[in-house]
């Protein structure tokens, strides 16, 4: 069997992250490793705009932890083995560039809690099945479950999923408002559909900065008080204020033409 990785390339503005762990591409130590060394080559690529996450393969995302590898070794790696994973998932909100999920497969337990770091999540339908079933071993989801599926969907219901194991389609997480667009698309057509929308996401059509800034207001502000949020956006705007792009913008818009963004 192949080492566990994540392959990195990009497709013009994009950086594509694929996890690679056959068979079902859950995640070990070794694997987050990697996906921590991906994430911050696409944070310091001054040419990427947007990060697609993504699996190998057509059947799963990410079947979340490598179970066996859990049950093999002692409590203290265990728990610092979650904290490296919290610390690398925490990576991709913290980097100032709009990060999609694109859910290709089979999306549940730790798998989930990877997506649901990532800022969008655009899944195959009828792809596979999604939900944070962690309670049928004794456990709880330990990778930013409890706290990031709360804050989508409202405690209850995202305590609900968790106490009952619960496990649903895509088109069910769409409804719950846990996956944003659920494509119907072919499964070797998927990935290009979804790098096609993050492209769209990307300069000239879209100001880039202008993402990163509404990012880092949403996920820095939601965790402060109301009048220190708003002050956090009043500074991300005035950075906007003084970029080419909102020179170009507010031009475009009086000019009655359509905008061709820079990302400066």
């Amino acid at each position: 069997m192949s080492e566990p990785v994540v392959h990195y390339r990009t497709d013009g503005p994009v950086a594509i992250l694929t996890l690679d762990a056959p068979p079902a591409n859950c995640y070990s130590h070794a694997l987050m490793l990697s996906l921590d060394d991906a994430i911050l080559q696409a944070r310091f690529d001054d040419e990427v705009e947007v990060i697609v996450v993504t699996g190998a393969g057509t059947r799963f995302f990410c079947a979340g932890a490598d179970i066996a590898m859990l049950s093999s070794v002692t409590p203290r790696f265990k728990y610092y083995f979650c904290l490296h994973a919290n610390e690398t998932l925490s990576r991709l909100e913290h980097t100032d560039k709009l990060v999609i999920a694109a859910v290709n497969g089979h999306c549940v337990g730790g798998g989930l809690e990877v997506a649901m770091a990532c800022d969008l999540r655009v899944a195959r339908k009828d792809g596979g099945s999604w939900g944070l079933p962690e309670v049928k071993l004794g456990v709880l989801p330990g990778t930013g479950g409890t706290q990031r599926l709360a804050r989508l969907v409202g405690h209850q219901k995202a305590l609900r999923w968790m106490v009952e194991g619960k496990t649903g389609s895509f088109d069910e997480a769409e409804a719950e408002g846990v996956f944003d667009r659920v494509l119907d698309v072919p499964a070797e057509d998927f990935l290009d559909a979804a790098v096609t929308y993050a492209k769209s996401l990307c300069t000239p059509g879209t100001a880039s900065m202008a993402v990163g800034h509404i990012k880092r207001a949403v996920q820095t502000g939601a965790g402060l008080p109301l009048e220190q949020g708003l002050a956090l956006e009043r500074e991300l705007q005035a950075k906007l204020f003084g970029s080419d792009d909102a020179v170009e913008g507010l031009n475009a818009y009086v000019e009655k033409r359509k905008a061709r963004f820079s990302g400066s």
